[in-house]
């Protein structure tokens, strides 16, 4: 047993959440920034640790595509040392900043450098998808909601009876942001005033049918 592996798994998995919890809320906060909305002031603690668990896991392909990149990035750069000998490695731009601050390193030198690197290429293509999916999406509702194209998926049944459809932005543990149909106001309500939610537009049984169309 590798307790060497063992003993860094247990360094740099809780700093390696804690990194994620921190994108988390940059995430959060760009979206919701871009919407006007401060989204501590409606955030518990819960919320905010979860936070990168929900992101990632809001859509498989979302999950399965950041998992083959990291995948692909140790085998690449695993790749690159495994070659650090050779001319075109060292001509790379993953050594050459490398070797022009340390000229006389050794092969094995380089080798161990570029391993490290693979950790500040998956930090930064995590932050990249953390920020840019923040700001993308942020951008993206908003624009939907200043032109009336928000497509209504949600209706919901409040605690005296009353429903409307809505277009719901998102939630957590305490509150719904949500766009009524027709309106351009966002509105934001405590998850207790709200009897019922129902998915009135759901995608998957529209394929379904799709499917069972092309079946007949």
């Amino acid at each position: 047993m590798d307790y060497k592996l063992i003993e860094k798994l247990q360094t740099f998995l809780p700093l390696g959440y804690l990194y994620l919890i921190i994108l988390g809320i940059l995430r959060d906060g760009v979206f919701f920034y871009m919407l006007g909305i401060n989204f501590l002031k409606y955030s518990s603690i819960m919320d905010i640790l979860i936070s990168p668990i929900a992101e990632l896991t809001s859509q498989p392909i979302i999950l399965l595509t950041v998992t083959l990149m990291i995948i692909g990035f140790f085998f690449y750069y695993n790749f690159l040392a495994n070659n650090s000998h050779k001319k075109w490695v060292r001509d790379s731009m993953v050594a050459k900043k490398y070797l022009k601050k340390k000229p006389g390193s050794s092969d094995v030198d380089l080798k161990v450098h570029i391993k490290k690197q693979v950790y500040f290429a998956i930090a930064f293509m995590i932050s990249a998808f953390f920020l840019g999916g923040g700001v993308g999406t942020g951008l993206n509702v908003k624009d939907r909601i200043t032109n009336n194209k928000l497509k209504i998926k949600h209706r919901i049944t409040d605690d005296s009876g009353n429903q409307k459809d809505i277009y719901l932005i998102d939630s957590n543990s305490a509150y719904f942001f949500y766009v009524e149909k027709g309106s351009k106001v966002i509105t934001i309500v405590p998850v207790g005033s709200i009897k019922k939610i129902e998915l009135i537009n759901n995608k998957m049984f529209e394929d379904v049918g799709f499917l069972n169309r092309l079946t007949l």
